[in-house]
């Protein structure tokens, strides 16, 4: 479970911004609470704002340190630069992270400082008693890295040689330090459909990627068959052949494609390949993914534009999957943004960040850090009037 995360520098977001679940005491329970020893922590953020307000790069931390905790050793070549950048006005300003999460019991906090060439700094703290206690740190000196540990079992002379442009975590798991695989996959359970340019902008591609990885996952296949057939999308089923084809090079592989089903009234049944449906339709198959698979393993959707191709009316059920246990047991958390208002009717204020940009950088802030709202408000009504700030100056 994810508790907080602090950032700086990143993207359209040049001073220090935080994202926090925390509830505090104040707010009436909800279906989007999880209590932790007597603390609350919501289960649902929604993000509203302009376009070109931030949204999106709102969401990238939490994207940008998935992979690079769980992926950067692996997933980068020597020479790459890592896939961020601090603020257009203050390019030598280092970005910062420090998120705070909760795993398998435990309080953490990972610290990470930055530049797109290399760490400057990465930290890993457990909670012990009432104070935190450091795992690892890693920092960078005029010679090299220094590295010291207690309770993170890495080789010194490996964590001092590691190249700049991986996360000490991510090299350790590959090195088969078992302390580093429960971190890794906490990591990898944060799905989102956000990269470090943005969102992944639909493309059928994706349709025949996603149908991959449905077909690796038959649980969740054959729920996303029964939720598209109850979105009324005019589906009775979802099926996904195996095909054999070359590739560029002449290499035969397996190619995935989906084929929807459609039954009249009087029984009578035909099918579609994927590239025939809707949009809407696509769409919806492949934000199914990564918002099933967390509802199934726990861990937390990062989703961008939730409700895009989609009806409004899908939006609150998406959202109540989210909020009640017996289609979220695991406790999985939700973030997203969304073009959609009437989400303000659906979420209470300490569950929804604004997001405005002035003179070239974004701000976030949580509706209840707002002077002057009440709980009781039309949150939706006020928005709409432009009291609240985040819209369009039209």
């Amino acid at each position: 479970m994810i508790k907080n995360l602090v950032f700086e520098s990143f993207y359209s977001f040049a001073e220090e911004t935080i994202i926090d679940f925390g509830l505090g005491k104040k707010p009436t329970p909800s279906g989007y609470d999880i209590d932790v020893d007597g603390e609350r922590w919501n289960k649902a953020i929604a993000i509203v704002g302009a376009n070109g307000s931030g949204k999106t790069q709102l969401l990238k931390p939490l994207a940008f340190l998935s992979w690079f905790v769980s992926n950067s050793f692996l997933g980068n070549d020597p020479d790459d630069q890592i896939p961020c950048s601090p603020h257009a006005l203050q390019p030598d300003q280092p970005t910062r992270f420090e998120l705070e999460f909760l795993l398998d019991g435990i309080d953490y906090r990972y610290q990470l400082e930055l530049t797109p060439k290399e760490v400057i700094n990465e930290a890993l703290f457990a909670k012990t008693s009432s104070q935190f206690s450091y795992l690892f740190k890693r920092e960078k000196t005029e010679t090299g890295y220094h590295f010291k540990h207690k309770g993170f079992p890495f080789a010194k002379s490996k964590a001092e040689e590691l190249r700049g442009n991986a996360s000490l975590i991510s090299a350790a798991h590959s090195y088969d330090v078992k302390e580093a695989r429960p971190l890794v996959e906490f990591f990898d359970r944060i799905q989102t459909n956000v990269h470090s340019s943005g969102r992944r902008h639909f493309q059928f591609d994706a349709v025949m990627k996603t149908a991959a990885k449905f077909e690796k996952q038959p649980e969740l296949k054959t729920r996303m068959s029964e939720v598209l057939s109850r979105f009324d999308l005019g589906l009775s089923g979802v099926e996904i052949r195996k095909v054999m084809a070359r590739d560029s090079s002449g290499q035969e592989e397996p190619l995935y494609l989906p084929f929807g089903r459609h039954q009249n009234d009087d029984g009578s049944q035909f099918e579609l390949p994927f590239f025939e449906e809707s949009s809407g339709t696509q769409s919806a198959f492949v934000l199914l993914e990564p918002i099933l698979k967390t509802l199934h393993q726990g861990g937390i959707a990062v989703i961008d534009e939730l409700d895009n191709g989609l009806h409004p009316h899908l939006v609150p059920q998406l959202l109540q999957w989210f909020e009640f246990k017996e289609t979220n047991p695991h406790q999985a958390q939700l973030i997203f943004t969304c073009h959609t208002p009437e989400v303000l009717n659906l979420l209470q204020k300490h569950q929804i960040y604004l997001v405005e940009k002035k003179n070239q950088c974004s701000a976030a802030w949580r509706m209840d850090d707002m002077t002057g709202l009440r709980a009781d408000d039309n949150l939706y009504a006020k928005y709409m009037a432009g009291a609240l700030g985040a819209t369009p100056n039209l």
